[in-house]
This record gives C-alpha cells, structure tokens and sequence, in this order.
C-alpha cells in the first residue's frame, strides 16, 4: 500500500493537472467563438461559388475544349487524397476520425486495383498515415506557425495540386476534412474536388437559358483554380473550428476525470490516515494497560 506522503504527491499531482486541462478548456473556448463565426461566414460564399460553378460547367460539359480540372483526365487509376487535419493533439477523436476515414477510402481503393497518393496538411495526420502509408506520402504542408488562417495559405495548397494534377502525377483528388456541426459533434467529410463533380438540382418550371461572355470555357479556366482554393479554405475553416470544438469538450472531460480522481484519492487517503491514527492509539492504550 502507498505511503501517506504518496498518496499527498498523487493528489497534488492530479489537482495540477486538473488546473493545466481547465486552463486549456477555457483558451479552447475562447478561440472556438471566433473559428466557428470565421467557418459559418465562410460556407454561404464557398456554396455559391460551387453553384455558379456547376452551373457553368453543366453548360460546358462535353466540350472539346473543356479545362482539365472540370473533364479529368479521363481515368481514374492515381487517387490523390488531400487528408486535412490539425497540428496538435489533447482534442479527442477529431485527428483520427479524419484519418480513419481517408484510411478507409485509401483501403477501398487499392481493393480495388488503384493507386493511392496522400498530401498531408497539418502535422497529426501525416504522423498517423505515415506509419501505414509512408511511401504513398508525395507531399505534406504544416500551419503550425500560422496565427490565423487566411486564404492565401489555402491557394498555396491549391496551387500546389493543380501543379501536381498537371504534370499528370493523379487522376482524381478527394479533400478530407472534419465538418463543424457543434461543439459536441464534428463530421468527418470526403469531398471530391478534381475532377469537378456538377450536382444536378432539380429546377421548377422552365429552366433559364443563359449566355456567357466571354465563353464557358475560357470563366472555367479561371474560376476552377479560384473554387479548388475556396473549397480547401472552407475545410481548413471547418477543421479548426472542430479542432477547438473537439478540444474543449475534450479538456472539459479530462477536468471532470480529474475531479473524480481527486475525490477517490482524497476518501482513500483519509480512510487510510484514520486507519493509522486507529492503530497508533490501539498500540497505546494496549502498552499501557500492559503496564
């Protein structure tokens, strides 16, 4: 049984703690407030920018003249899989969700006689995938020193693709990110950005019949790169509101924990000093009464 002076060490220890995660908690709290307003302002622009987008290449679809990033390259044998996560842990299950799911695709993929690439953003997803899947690692992007995310972080990443998709080293790319729901509850997402996929929506009544100046084909050349860079903002968006999100719910447990700990040390260690006490006055009274 541990001594006395243990059990103190123990419960300062785990009182310690409890301060470092309640602590941690409380910055999550305060850096989730801004990451979900800069998240939920961000997803109206990137929906419509998906809709003007599809809208036009559903005109141009099937042109001979249509841009790489909308018709593919007409194969699908080299999957590039953009795996978005965060740079650092103590948020519970947000980093692996994200990775268990790219790992899945990954899985399903080379099931399928396909080859799997992965570009990394952020540190612990590609410390994760590296121990299954280090040779299929063509590229890897840290934000650890990035403040505050802005868009020029993501058109890097997004230049950086189309780079690759044009030296012809993939066929398909898929983003993977975490979607912010609440503080409880992040989903984690695939989202194929290359070649573009259009979504048809079912339209009332007549549809409109518009005419491009210049042509489609020459808008798509340039809003393709734009929308692959606003699609890829959105996810890092989303992904650090669920990382703060994942975070405090994560530390606000690990207090909780901490407490309960606390607790039972406190009851453990009382009943044994009293036990102590008890002995040491038994062994009194008895070498008295011998006398």
């Amino acid at each position: 049984m541990a001594s006395l002076k243990d059990m103190r060490v123990r419960i300062a220890s785990t009182k310690a703690t409890q301060k470092i995660t309640k602590a941690m908690q409380m910055v999550a709290a305060s850096k989730l407030r801004r990451a979900q307003a800069a998240a939920e302002a961000a997803r109206p622009y990137a929906e419509r920018m998906d809709t003007v987008v599809s809208n036009i290449a559903g005109a141009a679809a099937g042109s001979a003249n249509a841009p790489r990033l909308l018709a593919g390259t007409g194969d699908d044998k080299v999957h590039l899989l953009l795996v978005c996560t965060g740079e650092r842990g103590l948020s519970g299950a947000f980093n692996s969700s994200i990775v268990r799911l790219a790992r899945e695709r990954a899985n399903a993929l080379i099931q399928q006689g396909k080859e799997v690439k992965f570009y990394c953003v952020g540190r612990k997803g590609y410390e994760q995938l590296r121990r299954n899947f280090e040779k299929q690692i063509v590229g890897h992007t840290e934000l650890r020193s990035v403040r505050v995310l802005g868009y020029k972080n993501a058109e890097d990443i997004a230049k950086t693709i189309v780079k690759m998709f044009d030296a012809g080293e993939f066929d398909v790319c898929t983003l993977f990110y975490s979607r912010f729901k609440s503080v409880i509850a992040q989903i984690p997402t695939a989202q194929q950005i290359i070649p573009l996929v259009i979504e048809k929506k079912e339209t009332v009544g007549p549809a409109a019949f518009y005419e491009y100046e210049p042509e489609e084909d020459e808008i798509l050349a340039e809003l393709l790169p734009a929308n692959l860079a606003v699609q890829i903002f959105r996810a890092l968006l989303e992904n650090n509101a669920s990382f703060y999100g994942a975070q405090m719910s994560a530390m606000d447990n690990a207090t909780r924990n901490a407490g309960d700990m606390i607790r039972k040390q406190t009851l453990i260690y009382n009943r044994t000093r009293q036990a102590m006490i008890t002995k040491e006055l038994i062994e009194i009274i008895s070498g008295a009464e011998a006398l």
